[in-house]
């Protein structure tokens, strides 16, 4: 990858490493050392302080649109033509630092070299043209992208873009049965005004969100340029049985769920494997769940993803027939290709006239796919050296992050001297 002009070392550094630290202990857990920033919770609450604290630092224009999602702009926001950058702060259970927050911290520190550039070249084309008199500049922090409380993934996106219906999503519900709209009221948010936001979509030219790769496909190359996310989606199976004493009743006389349960998990395994594709039982609810009683009720959650949409469809349609469970489909995305003028535009700005700069898949969703359906959509990624992601262990160098906050200001500076 070429040098796309170095982030000015100090004050932007330093700055990175400062917002790193001040995010770092929101939300940790002590015992796990992973983080629990669920959407509308006191830990999301803090998160939600520091992005507004980060923008009027700044001077930026600070919004809350009607789907709770944190908008600062450089510039003005009725302009229209916006380039967009940003991620999510929220979290999985007990998950890791990078996912999300680097996207966010990373646009606030390339934001901050942009503006030290342009008061750097006063006199240079950056400045007749209009960085700041041009094309406004905004940063994003959408809300609930993991679906870690009430199921359901990218919740503040797929409002903004109208893929989730507002009187559904108020009604989705976490384990202790509270609902999206009544915790939203309980923060101080307004769930009557949730939905589809035609206004602000129209204001968005381009959105380019940096992310920690949640694999390990970058090799040597510290940034690469996403293509695509393969289609995936959530499924809620539920087997159902009879309660009963687990130290009298005799095994031919059960109806134990748990095995056909037990079945499913091993059958999604080895049918995802042979197809190339991804099947996860990872979250799983039992009634009664007693140790000494055999319970009347399994209810397990899949999460599947493959390459394509028909092999996607394929895999749950077998595994559905197999269960023996009543399932529901509970989310679903289908193959996201980012825009490809930006795509290859973002592409030759990182890797030169040599091309070096990978451009690779993933399977992991993002707010940038939901997006993708609305407007032109980006994604960079950041090196992760272990692979690691959703746990403690996510890891990305400070020298491969800083290498990111340089790329997307590259990428920024160029979207905004002229149209993507």
């Amino acid at each position: 990858m070429t040098d796309p002009g170095q982030v000015e070392a100090g004050q932007v550094e330093d700055g990175f490493r400062v917002m790193w630290r001040e995010l770092l202990p929101v939300g940790r857990h002590g015992s796990t050392g992973g983080y629990r920033r669920h959407a509308w919770t006191s830990a999301d609450a803090e998160c939600r302080a520091w992005f507004e604290e980060q923008a009027l630092r700044r001077g930026l224009t600070y919004e809350l649109d009607r789907n709770g999602n944190q908008w600062a702009w450089w510039g003005d926001p009725a302009a229209g033509d916006a380039v967009v950058t940003g991620s999510h702060l929220d979290s999985v259970p007990d998950g890791g630092a990078y996912d999300g927050p680097l996207g966010v911290i990373s646009a606030f520190a390339a934001l901050d070299a942009l503006r030290e550039r342009d008061a750097l070249r006063e006199r240079d084309a950056l400045r007749e043209r209009g960085v700041r008199g041009g094309r406004p500049l905004a940063i994003v922090n959408f809300g609930d992208e993991e679906g870690a409380r009430f199921g359901v993934a990218c919740v503040g996106s797929r409002l903004m873009t109208g893929v989730l219906d507002p009187a559904h999503a108020r009604d989705l519900r976490d384990d202790d049965g509270v609902t999206l709209g009544a915790a939203m009221e309980h923060a101080g948010y307004d769930p009557g005004a949730i939905g589809r936001d035609d206004e602000r979509l129209a204001r968005v030219a381009a959105f380019v969100e940096l992310h920690v790769e949640q694999g390990r496909n970058l090799g040597d190359a510290p940034v690469g340029v996403a293509s695509a996310i393969w289609p995936h989606g959530r499924w809620r199976f539920d087997f159902r049985g009879e309660a009963n004493h687990a130290g009298t009743t005799r095994l031919e006389d059960r109806r134990d769920p748990m095995p056909a349960f037990a079945a499913a998990v091993l059958h999604a395994r080895a049918r995802a494997e042979r197809a190339g594709a991804l099947a996860t039982f990872g979250k799983v609810s039992v009634e009664p769940n007693g140790t000494n009683a055999i319970p009347s009720r399994v209810t397990a959650w899949l999460d599947s993803r493959a390459p394509d949409s028909v092999t996607l469809d394929m895999l749950v349609k077998e595994l559905t027939h197999e269960a023996g469970a009543t399932v529901t489909c509970e989310s679903y995305t289908p193959l996201v290709e980012f825009d490809g003028p930006l795509r290859d535009r973002l592409a030759r700005l990182l890797g030169g006239p040599s091309g070096q700069v990978p451009v690779l898949p993933t399977g992991a969703g993002h707010d940038a796919g939901i997006l993708a359906s609305a407007v032109p959509t980006a994604m960079l990624f950041v090196r992760n050296p272990t692979g690691a992601s959703h746990c403690p262990g996510e890891h990305a160098e400070e020298a491969d992050c800083l290498a990111g906050v340089a790329a997307l200001a590259h990428v920024l500076e160029d979207l905004l001297r002229e149209a993507a």
